[in-house]
């Protein structure tokens, strides 16, 4: 029988895993990260390879895209993925750089396990966006999560208000995604499944939306009644997404930092 918690690998495989890229350039956040942001991916930059190690100990099977074009030398590099990989055996590892040389590519990629190929930055990054998606894509990383969502904390709090005989009623979102939201009313509003709400306001930090939604169903739990809402396609469906989006990635992130550092 194989070790190994279960109820760990079954929370993986629905939630999927962790991309890191480490010390990436402009061109590959705004041509590479942007399009696996866009498609659901979570995606964290990270600029301290000697504190990411410890935490890719932490998450399974992720994957890491170096960028080596940085200060850290060749030797150096392999040196680190050498260990990152002793530690954490299910890391994936892929390069980027702007190296032409075919000779150094080949002994690179032989010499230190690369997983997740080697990518010049030179060549065209939207093709090469591409064929990270169709990998990130064939590796189930996203595993069986199809949209990437928060749980907002004391520090990003979430607020939603909806319209109610003439006044608003407001809560506070448990979670939040690209397609909707769970919350808790300060009053209970007694909301009945299939019900489109309009006009809803939804404060994301310092972000202000106006959204309707559809009553999924709701939950009770400990005394709590929590409404899940999934919004509708007649508002602004792209700033609506692209906000949202960017409030949970800036805030995974945050977070995710304070682990690294």
């Amino acid at each position: 029988m194989e070790s190994g918690n279960s109820n760990q690998d079954s929370k993986t495989d629905f939630n999927g895993n962790k991309i890191f890229f480490l010390y990436p350039n402009a061109i590959m956040q705004n041509q590479v990260i942007g399009v696996l942001a866009q498609n659901e991916y979570e995606i964290y930059l990270a600029k301290d390879h000697s504190r990411l190690s410890y935490v890719l100990t932490k998450y399974s099977n992720s994957v890491v895209f170096i960028y080596l074009d940085d200060k850290v030398p060749i030797a150096e590099w392999e040196k680190w993925i050498g260990t990152a990989l002793d530690s954490e055996p299910t890391t994936k590892i892929g390069v980027f750089s702007s190296n032409n040389d075919e000779e150094f590519r080949e002994k690179f990629l032989k010499n230190n396990r690369i997983q997740c190929g080697f990518f010049n930055i030179k060549h065209d990054l939207k093709k090469t966006a591409d064929v990270v998606l169709e990998m990130m894509n064939a590796m189930n990383v996203k595993g069986r999560r199809k949209y990437l969502r928060i749980s907002p904390d004391k520090d990003t709090i979430a607020t939603i208000n909806i319209p109610s005989g003439g006044e608003f009623l407001k809560g506070v979102i448990k979670d939040i995604s690209v397609v909707g939201v769970s919350c808790v009313f300060e009053q209970e509003p007694n909301l009945k499944k299939g019900a489109l709400l309009k006009d809803i306001q939804i404060k994301l930090q310092s972000m202000l939306l106006n959204v309707e939604a559809v009553v999924f169903g709701s939950r009770d739990y400990e005394n709590e009644r929590t409404y899940v809402l999934l919004f509708t396609q007649r508002i602004d469906t792209e700033t609506r997404s692209s906000k949202i989006r960017s409030y949970i990635q800036r805030n995974l992130q945050q977070r995710m930092d304070s682990e690294i550092n």
